[in-house]
Formats: structure tokens, C-alpha cells, sequence
């Protein structure tokens, strides 16, 4: 750190900065390796020093990400890195901390932590890489993998009904949900910087490609033949368009979403569903995207469904604790311990 008039100024930082002198052990083609490159690249643009930012994560092939980054974190236990991380900022408020985790690690065993970690929001952000299987174990079915999928766990096809990130994280309470995917790596930087940006938890799902037990799952949105079809980004304040020349969009009929074509004189511009970050109900028609509507085919939607502010947890705890404080005073371990009440045993 140099100092200029007294004042301390941070010293400049590039990505490499935060690269560890080690090799990065993934299976070639894997999609991790295009996310790490991207939070790698955005660190040096936020501002803070590395001694600020802690990486904890669970167990899986995702949870390997502490050792690729060059700053304090944690290679922690299985589904158990959102509380983990919840204690961190309850005690340290001033960390800048990211929990990275994967579809089975945060849904499955981490899942009852996962969803009370985002109705308290904490001011952290969750990464979650969904590659819709179990990498790390060597190919069983997952909490989000599609009905019929053949695994080594589900050799005549998985019979169970999916976890839908989104709208579990909006059943939560979450106030910041967001999907990317690893094949398209500028959207991806501008959704990792904006959940970083939003005060309280963030939670960005990315599709990752695993390509030796679930490759090529979510192609079809990243695809030159597919993606502008199948894809549907969502930008604030503007329709919701998508396909080849932007000649579809999306209009309510009542509740229910409908694909309409812009170019048969029926439908306009001015007709279509407008995308509003803050509308809960909106975004919660988003996240049933992925489950289709009423039999209808609908694109998925990429970027920022919804985003609020409110107080953090940390935030209100500590005022909490100063408004006792002022009240009772401040008690010295023994009393804490010891508590105020006493009985007398004949």
C-alpha cells in the first residue's frame, strides 16, 4: 500500500494477482476453468485489497475454487459452506466473501442451509455451477438433473421431479437471483460485477458443462445454430425479444406467458412483457420458464430476475446488539454463561 498526502491508496491489482502459483486440476473442456477466469478478471476491479476477500466452499468439483484463487478462504464440508460463511460475516462484517458450490452440494445436502442463508441475507454472494449431475462422485444423478436422465445412480432414467434454482431461491426470500452460463463469458463478467454491486446475498447460477458425465446439457443456449432461439436475455426496462433478428417476444395473455411473432402485423413491440428486476411476481413467472407453461415451449431466461434492497443480517444484528447493549449494559463471560436465573434444588 502507498501513501499520497496521507491518505492510503490501494495498490493496483491485475488478475494474475489473484492466480495461485499452482496448476488448476480440472478435466480438459470443463466449464470451471471459464468461470474462475472471469471472477480471476473481476477482482481487480473491485476495489479492495486481497487480505479482504475470503472463497469458501463445499465438497465437489466446483469446491476446488479456494485453491485457484490467490486470497484467504476455505475448502470446507459437504452442503456446509453457506453456514460456514454466515458465521464468517456475522463475526467479520468487513470481509468481502464468496461461497462458490454446485448443483448437488448446495441443493442436496446444503440445501436447508442454502435457503435460510438467503431469507437472512447476509451481505455475501453464492456462486452455484449447475451442470445437473454429481462430477466429483463420478456421474450419479443430481437434485436438479431432468427426468430420465441415465446415470450410474438412475440406470433406467431418474424418475425424480427437479430442483428449480431460481424459484427455490425466490421461495427463500432471496433479494438478488441471476442465471449465466460458462460459454458465454462477457455476460457472465457483467452478472458477477452487478451481484457483487447489490447489498445483501447475492445468488448467480451458472450452467457448467461437465464433459465426461453430463456434456453438452445446455449447449443448445450458447449454440451459433440454437442459442437465439432457445435463449432469452433479459435486460431492465426493455422487452423481453429474442430470436433470430429479434422477431419474437414474449406478452402476457392474463398471467400466462406467450411467445408471440413481431413480424405478422398482429403483435408489436409495445405489446410485449417489459422486464422489471424489482417485480417479484415477474420474476417468479421467469424462474417457471425452465418448467415450460402449459405445455407451451418458452427460452430460457439469462441475466438479473430480480433484485431488491433490504437491511442485511449482519446490518440488523449489530444495531440489536448496541440497542441491548445501551439498555443492560455489557456482560463479562461468567454472567453469560451463568445466566440470571438460579434454582435451588431441596
Amino acid at each position: 500500500m502507498n501513501e499520497t498526502n496521507n491518505l492510503p491508496v490501494l495498490e493496483k491489482l491485475t488478475y494474475k494477482d489473484f492466480a495461485p502459483d499452482q496448476d488448476v486440476k480440472w478435466c480438459p473442456g470443463c466449464g470451471d476453468y471459464s468461470i474462475l477466469k472471469q471472477v480471476q478478471g473481476i477482482f481487480p476491479e473491485l476495489g479492495k485489497k486481497k487480505e479482504e476477500f475470503v472463497f469458501i466452499s463445499g465438497i465437489g468439483c466446483s469446491s476446488r475454487f479456494p485453491y485457484y484463487m490467490d486470497t484467504y478462504g476455505m475448502h470446507s464440508i459437504h452442503g456446509r459452506a453457506t453456514a460456514i460463511a454466515a458465521g464468517l460475516k456475522a463475526s467479520r462484517p468487513d470481509l468481502d466473501i464468496w461461497i462458490v458450490t454446485g448443483d448437488g452440494d448446495a441443493m442436496s445436502i446444503g440445501g436447508n442451509h442454502l435457503i435460510h442463508t438467503l431469507r437472512k441475507n447476509f451481505n455475501l454472494n453464492i456462486l452455484m455451477f449447475n451442470n445437473e449431475i454429481y462430477g466429483l462422485t463420478k456421474g450419479q444423478y443430481s437434485p436438479t438433473s431432468h427426468v430420465g436422465l441415465v446415470t450410474k445412480s438412475t440406470p433406467f432414467g431418474s424418475i425424480d421431479e427437479p430442483f428449480n434454482p431460481a424459484e427455490l431461491a425466490l421461495g427463500a426470500k432471496s433479494t438478488f437471483f441471476a442465471r449465466s452460463l460458462d460459454r458465454d463469458p462477457k455476460h457472465m463478467k457483467e452478472i458477477l460485477l452487478k451481484a457483487h454491486e447489490h447489498k445483501g446475498t447475492s445468488f448467480v447460477e451458472i450452467y457448467q458443462n461437465c464433459p465426461v458425465f453430463n456434456d453438452g446439457t445446455f449447449f443448445i443456449y450458447s449454440e451459433k445454430g440454437t442459442k437465439k432461439e432457445e435463449s432469452l436475455y433479459l435486460e431492465e426496462g426493455k422487452p423481453l425479444i429474442f430470436g433470430e433478428n429479434n422477431c419474437k417476444g414474449i406478452k402476457f395473455d392474463g398471467f400466462k406467458p406467450v411467445v408471440v411473432d413481431l413480424t405478422d402485423g398482429k403483435n408489436s413491440i409495445n405489446d410485449l412483457w417489459v422486464h422489471d428486476k424489482k417485480d417479484r411476481i415477474k420474476a417468479t413467472i421467469l424462474a417457471s420458464f425452465a418448467n415450460g407453461s402449459n405445455g407451451t415451449h418458452l427460452p430460457r431466461p439469462f441475466g438479473i430476475f430480480y433484485s431488491i434492497d433490504k437491511p442485511t443480517y449482519e446490518e440488523t444484528m449489530m444495531h440489536q446488539i448496541e440497542e441491548v447493549t445501551k439498555k443492560k449494559g455489557k456482560p463479562n463471560l461468567d454472567e453469560i454463561l451463568s445466566g440470571d436465573k438460579t434454582w435451588v434444588i431441596a
